[in-house]
């Protein structure tokens, strides 16, 4: 989505990101998602230049979610050592330290896009999931290639899955 950086906006991408998160049944990154897009869009606010004109980027890949902030201005972030009474200053590393990774590459000639990514839910074993391989029935072990399949917990020690959120945002 397109945007101006704005701190009104900027509590609507909030938004956004949360209602998207749920909808995708992932509930537990939405504080994280939503800390790390909301630095990314302060700094375009504080720093960007020529405007203030961005686009938020969300990707659920196989076992991560990746978050982008792509704007016009082609100066890459520094992450600065904040000194203790320093009111600003430490977006960046709180960032990396609440992420998986994240990073700041050029965009052509005319931009940057800043990015993070976190772990997604399904990227960690269920609870209770046994996920030793287990040899295929009639297999040697002495067989070059192994089935391997994931062993269900007995009936009484699953929990159902919780029912989805519903969110308030439209769209």
């Amino acid at each position: 989505m397109e945007l101006q950086a704005l701190p009104s906006r900027i509590g609507q991408v909030r938004r956004i990101v949360s209602a998207q998160l749920r909808y995708w049944h992932m509930d537990s990154l939405i504080d994280r998602a939503s800390l790390g897009v909301t630095e990314l869009l302060s700094n375009v606010h504080r720093h960007a230049r020529p405007d203030k004109t961005c686009t938020v980027e969300m990707e659920l890949l196989l076992d991560r979610l990746k978050v982008s902030v792509r704007d016009h201005d082609p100066r890459l972030p520094v992450v600065e050592d904040a000194g203790p009474l320093a009111t600003c200053g430490r977006g960046l590393a709180m960032v990396a330290a609440m992420s998986e990774s994240w990073g700041a590459l050029p965009d052509g000639d005319s931009g940057k896009v800043v990015w993070f990514t976190l772990p997604t839910p399904s990227a960690t074993a269920p609870a209770g999931w046994d996920r030793h391989p287990r040899l295929a029935a009639g297999e040697h072990p002495g067989h070059r290639f192994t089935e391997v399949a994931l062993v269900e917990p007995a009936a009484e020690d699953h929990r159902p899955e919780p029912a989805p959120a519903r969110s308030a945002v439209p769209g």
